[in-house]
This record gives structure tokens, sequence and C-alpha cells, in this order.
């Protein structure tokens, strides 16, 4: 039977007001820009390596204003969430509560890459897991759902990052989501992004569909893990023809984050040489409108390398 907690709790909650407050105030977040092109923001991947601090931590360091949670790994099984690699998830929900009043935002990934233990094979399946998503993480009041984070913690949003299985059904979940987050006010494009491959030839096939719902208003395009569009393997070049190809094809009220990886890792050469993203790189994506921000993956590489306090200072 139902807490009477849970029956009480009903979206808008007194954070949701605060962050929609944080929201209209956070004037770099709704699109400012400065003369030379930089936005400040700088989002970052959390939640994969226990040796990566804590989410309050992260959202302390000074180098973020976006947080994405990775990775809601776990579903179309009738299942749902993941153990967020030896992260305590008691802890969480309290920090993304902090985070939010210090103006970084906290978003909430589903996906992810190897390992992970997830499928979509039909309608039923998306709209279970919007339902999950809705209820468990966005303010639902659904009860007998499970809240990960507690009772009345939220995201401001959710971040698709589809990386395995089939390619069908995403596009319902975003429509759902949506559809279910209608009376949110969203001025800056955070109820629904999504993390992408680099290539634009591929269509990120199992993106596809979602993208074309243009509903995703910011969109992370990973620029690293493929040599046909990573720095230093396609050169200044290789990574303009795709950004181009990202920015004509989303030009809408949305913004495109460089994807950037903040260490280099075993058989990879993939981390941008922090001269070459100041001189070339980043003045480069700077001078097209749809330019977002930086997105770095992830927060574990950065507290290794510090690549971030660069990205910080001229996103």
């Amino acid at each position: 039977m139902a807490s009477e907690q849970q029956r009480r709790r009903s979206p808008p909650t007194i954070l949701a007001a605060i962050l929609l407050l944080s929201f209209l105030a956070t004037a770099n977040l709704a699109g400012a820009i400065d003369p030379a092109g930089r936005r400040r923001n700088v989002v970052v991947f959390w939640g994969g390596n226990k040796n990566e601090g804590s989410l309050r931590s992260v959202c302390d360091s000074g180098l973020y204003n976006i947080v994405i949670i990775s990775f809601y790994s776990l579903f179309g099984h009738g299942r749902y969430w993941d153990d967020l690699s030896g992260h305590d998830l008691r802890h969480i929900g309290p920090d993304i509560t902090h985070c939010h009043f210090k103006a970084v935002y906290v978003l909430l990934s589903i996906g992810g890459g190897d390992g992970k233990d997830y499928s979509l094979p039909s309608s039923k399946s998306a709209a279970d897991v919007a339902d999950n998503l809705y209820n468990s993480f966005l303010g639902g009041s659904r009860p007998g759902v499970y809240h990960p984070f507690g009772d009345d913690v939220t995201v401001v949003g959710i971040d698709f990052f589809i990386d395995r299985g089939q390619p069908d059904h995403y596009y319902e979940i975003a429509e759902r989501i949506n559809y279910d987050t209608r009376h949110w006010r969203d001025p800056i494009g955070f109820k629904l992004t999504a993390t992408v491959s680099c290539a634009y030839d591929d269509s990120d096939p199992r993106m596809k569909k979602a993208l074309e719902t243009y509903l995703f208003r910011r969109i992370h395009v990973r620029f690293y893990d493929d040599p046909r569009c990573s720095y230093n393997h396609a050169g200044l070049a290789g990574v303009m023809a795709q950004w181009n190809r990202w920015s004509a094809s989303y030009p809408y009220n949305g913004k495109i984050y460089l994807g950037l990886a903040a260490a280099n890792l075993t058989g990879k050469n993939d981390m941008v040489a922090v001269g070459e993203l100041y001189r070339k790189l980043l003045p480069a994506v700077q001078k097209t409108d749809t330019y977002g921000g930086v997105m770095l993956w992830n927060s574990y590489y950065d507290s290794i390398t510090h690549y971030g306090r660069y990205v910080s200072a001229w996103a």
C-alpha cells in the first residue's frame, strides 16, 4: 500500500518551482553568448566509476553547469535501473538537490555502451519505460513506483545515449515523455537531450526517428571513438564536415554540443591537446550559430587529467 507521503507527492514540487526560477535567471544556459563565441556551458557525464567522487563534489568543482547521470541501463525486461557503479543511491538524491540549488542542473541518461542490458522490442516496452522514467525521476505520482533518488527528488530531463540494440521505438519514449511533461516550462531545452556518435553519414540509426521528432533541443555529438571525425585522426576539416551536417539538420531552437574525451584511453588517441582546442577547434565551432557548449566524457577521466579546467574557461 502506498505511503501517505507517496499519495501526497505530485508535481510541481517546491523544488521544481525553485528550478524554474533558476532556469529563468541563468542567462548563459538560455543562450547568452560573449563576443568570442563562448557560451560557458560545460556538460559532464558522471556515475560510471566509484573513484570519480560524489555527485556533490562534481557540482562543487565549479567546472560544469550540467551533469548527466550515467546510466539508466537496465530496461525493456520488466526491470528498471542500474547500480551506478558502486555509488550509494542514498546519497545521490540529496546531492541532486544540492546541485540544483547551486544552479548545476542534473539529468539522467538512458542507454550506455558496453556491458549494458537494455532493449526496446515493442511499443509496449517504450510506453512502459517512458512511464517508469516519468514516475521515478520526473515528478510523476503513480503509487508504488520505486524512486531511486528519493520520493521528492527529480532530475530536470532525460538524455538518450543509445549505443546498442535495435533502432525502433525510442521516438515513442521521447514523444511520451514530452506529453507527460507538457505542462513543464522548459525555456532552455533540458527536458530531452541526445548524445550521439559524430558520423552523421550513419544518421545514428538507433536515434534517427527520435531525432526526427525535433523534440531534442540539445544534441551532444561525440567527436571521439570514431577516427572519421575525431580531431586527432580526421583533423579540423573532418570535425567540421560532420559538425556542419549536424548543424544543418537541426537548426531549430536547439544547440549542438562538442563532445570531447577528457583522457586518452588505451589504444585510442582522441583527447584534443589543449593548444589545439584553444587555437583551432573551439574557435571553429564557436563561429556557428548552433554551438551550445562542450560535453566531456567523463568526470572520472577529468578527475585524473583536469582537462575540464581548460574547457570551462574556453567553452
